[in-house]
């Protein structure tokens, strides 16, 4: 079953809300609203204020947010459905609606870390139950404790 659409910057702020407080998150959210303030209104074939995608009057919406607890987790949502997951300083590039879900493997410990010998390298792994596991590459400099404690 996919999961739900979230097809504004709002309505996948209050569904990411939802997903950590049922895991004792509490959340710190910045939000980006108006051509001047994001990064959508600095970017455009003409300049400052073009209509991007033809979203005549549309207004560019993007958002920070921060988690406390461990691990370390921030999520930032940009105007054209773009999404970046930071855990532990690892960045993951997770499509909107599947953000809620992602966090939920996340703060329910489905991550894990693969370290090989051979060639040598680690990679950090959240298993979404339905989906393809994400997978990023974790220098060997980045490992932070939390990570270090998922290596298998």
């Amino acid at each position: 079953m996919p999961p739900p659409h979230l097809p504004t910057t709002q309505s996948a702020v209050l569904a990411i809300e939802a997903v950590a407080a049922r895991h004792g998150r509490t959340v710190r959210a910045q939000h980006d609203i108006g051509r001047d303030r994001t990064f959508a209104g600095l970017v455009g074939p003409d300049g400052p204020g073009d209509e991007l995608d033809g979203a005549c009057g549309a207004i560019p919406h993007e958002a920070l947010l921060e988690f406390d607890g461990s691990p370390a987790v921030t999520v930032r949502l940009f105007t054209h459905d773009e999404v970046t997951v930071t855990v532990e300083g690892i960045a993951f590039d997770v499509d909107r609606d599947r953000v809620p879900g992602f966090l939920n493997a996340v703060w329910s410990d489905l991550v894990h870390v693969r370290a090989r010998t051979f060639p040598p390298s680690t990679t950090l792994i959240v298993s979404v139950p339905g989906e393809p596991s994400h997978r990023e590459d974790v220098g060997v400099r980045d490992l932070t404790p939390w990570l270090a404690g998922r290596i298998r």
